[in-house]
């Protein structure tokens, strides 16, 4: 349950724009992968350490609004060590120059390492994988 609230609170910390408490959830020496093309060989980001993780989150700020839906999770526990592969569906609402609103939705994987320390749950790595993206207009 500790780690679904863990991938719940990254979830959430993203939609309120909270890039200080989004990087709060990951160890100190983490590994942050993003594939902006699942089937990639190599990723399209490759982030070592808490502080790089900034960037990252904050262009968030470029969207006027996002929900990130969480779906099915499955994790392997092995003592203060897990892995486990999530879902989200991550809507992204935008508006162009031209006061033009487009709404972006990528499918996303997630594939975790996670540590326990001090009796808390933390990224250890997680690599980023969109599956799909649709981006198309949207009414206000």
């Amino acid at each position: 349950m500790a780690i679904r609230e863990l991938i719940d609170a990254y979830a959430h910390c993203a939609d309120r724009r909270d890039a200080k408490g989004q990087m709060a959830l990951f160890t100190e020496d983490t590994r942050f992968l993003v594939y902006m093309d699942a089937t990639a060989a190599e990723p399209t980001q490759d982030l070592h350490g808490r502080e790089a993780l900034a960037p990252v989150f904050e262009h968030l700020n470029t969207y006027r609004a996002t929900t990130h839906f969480n779906g099915q999770s499955t994790l392997s526990l092995a003592g203060d060590r897990a892995t486990g592969e999530s879902y989200c569906l991550a809507h992204h609402i935008s508006s162009g120059d031209d006061a033009q609103r487009t709404i972006m939705i990528a499918s996303i994987r997630y594939l975790d390492e996670f540590v326990k320390q001090d009796d808390a749950w933390y990224f250890a790595e997680r690599r980023l994988m969109v599956d799909w993206t649709e981006t198309r207009p949207s009414t206000p």
